[in-house]
């Protein structure tokens, strides 16, 4: 697996000589990190920056003093995309096996018992940023199929659905009472609108993105 670059690793653990060695551990694996002593300085953090449009994972203590990674890990399930940026890998004792494997069915990354191999965590943060990558790639090209097609005249859209439907050009020329060149016109438009190069293509795209 190819390490990922500019990515950030969140440290949430009220035990200082915990973050501490993490922190180093991270540092020996070329991973940036941030360390927050409770769960509340973590999401005062959220609330003060905008969610980084670069890869991130969160490494959580279940229990902590105040608010608990797992009421934590609520709160961010429930702010749209914040999981999915920003996978979460609880650190757990082994009394809170149980209810960590429930958390990962629930939606988080994974956990990881204590005390835990160092070379297992690192694998399992880099996957974890692997899957943010992929996640804000995602994301990025979603926004920008919408923006394309925020940019389609009315007509075009129109064309456009005729066309993903397979609907020949003289026949959507008739069911828009308008010429077979007109559609033509539209339909490369849309064609270039949208940057592809068929209508299959156009499918597609429209269907991996869920336009369709």
């Amino acid at each position: 697996m190819e390490p990922v670059t500019n990515a950030t690793v969140y440290i949430v653990d009220d035990d200082a000589d915990v973050r501490d060695a993490l922190a180093w551990l991270l540092r020996s694996r070329r991973l940036y990190s941030e360390s927050f002593a409770s769960a509340e300085a973590f999401l005062q953090m959220l609330d003060e920056r905008p969610v980084p449009r670069h890869p991130q994972c969160l490494l959580l203590d279940v229990r902590m003093t105040g608010m608990s990674g797992l009421s934590l890990f609520e709160l961010l399930k429930q702010r749209e995309g914040v999981t999915e940026t920003i996978p979460v890998i609880f650190l757990t004792g082994h009394a809170d096996v149980p209810t960590a494997v429930k958390t990962v069915k629930q939606g988080a990354f994974d956990f990881c018992e204590k005390p835990f191999s160092d070379n297992v965590l690192v694998d399992r943060i880099e996957q974890a940023l692997q899957q943010s990558t992929q996640y804000l790639e995602e994301t990025a090209l979603r926004h920008a199929l919408l923006s394309r097609l925020a940019d389609l005249t009315e007509r075009e859209r129109g064309v456009m659905k005729l066309v993903v439907e397979g609907v020949p050009n003289k026949l959507i020329a008739d069911q828009l009472d308008i010429s077979v060149r007109t559609v033509e016109v539209h339909r490369a438009r849309v064609f270039d609108k949208m940057q592809v190069k068929s209508a299959v293509e156009l499918a597609n795209v429209l269907r991996a993105h869920g336009q369709l």
